[in-house]
């Protein structure tokens, strides 16, 4: 193995070693909180990458079943024209659909598929599981809170249309739906 001195390195870059040395005290901080969670490393998955690359995520295992379901909740201040989004990642550790009502059509792209498809989704769901821990990103003081909490927990619009597609990722029965490109346009001048 080669050793290489990045101080001494013609193409060392004190910026890109600055976000290195703060990229790897994020990950022991992610280490330290899984621990103290006391949780399957692999169950924190959804939830790792649901705050790095947004969205709902979902992770199976023989052994495990998990999914992360995002909101989106802005603070704002309409006195001081400012405020921020936070993001609420709730993790859900084996899963399991408790109920599930209404019927709303809706476009959706999973990064399993190239194209958006149309597909119905329920608007409310409860859920439950074995474990659930709730993470909170807030930007304005630049914290991530976790927290064990008590299920069953309902949801409705976007979560429960998030619930029921990373539900269906796990039982690995994933709706299909018609295509952007079936739809027609309609112009009115």
């Amino acid at each position: 193995m080669k050793w290489v001195n990045f101080v001494e390195s013609p193409s060392y870059d004190t910026i890109s070693f600055d976000k290195l040395k703060k990229q790897l005290s994020f990950n022991f901080a992610e280490n330290k909180a899984i621990m103290e969670l006391k949780i399957k490393p692999d169950a924190f998955i959804p939830v790792l990458f649901s705050l790095k690359f947004g969205g709902d995520w979902s992770f199976k295992t023989p052994h495990l079943e998990a999914i992360a379901v995002k909101e989106k909740i802005t603070r704002y201040n309409e006195q001081k024209g400012e405020g921020y989004t936070l993001e609420r990642v709730t993790l859900f550790v084996n899963p399991s659909l408790i109920s599930s009502e209404g019927k709303v059509l809706r476009l959706e792209k999973c990064g399993n598929k190239n194209e958006r498809e149309l597909v119905e989704r329920p608007f409310r769901v409860k859920i439950d599981a074995e474990d659930i821990i709730l993470a909170e990103l807030n930007p304005e003081i630049m914290e991530i809170n976790l927290k064990r909490i008590k299920g069953p927990l309902s949801y409705s619009g976007s979560a429960a249309y998030g619930v029921s597609h990373e539900i269906e990722h796990l039982a690995g029965c994933e709706r299909t739906g018609k295509f952007l490109w079936e739809f027609q346009y309609k112009v009115e001048v």
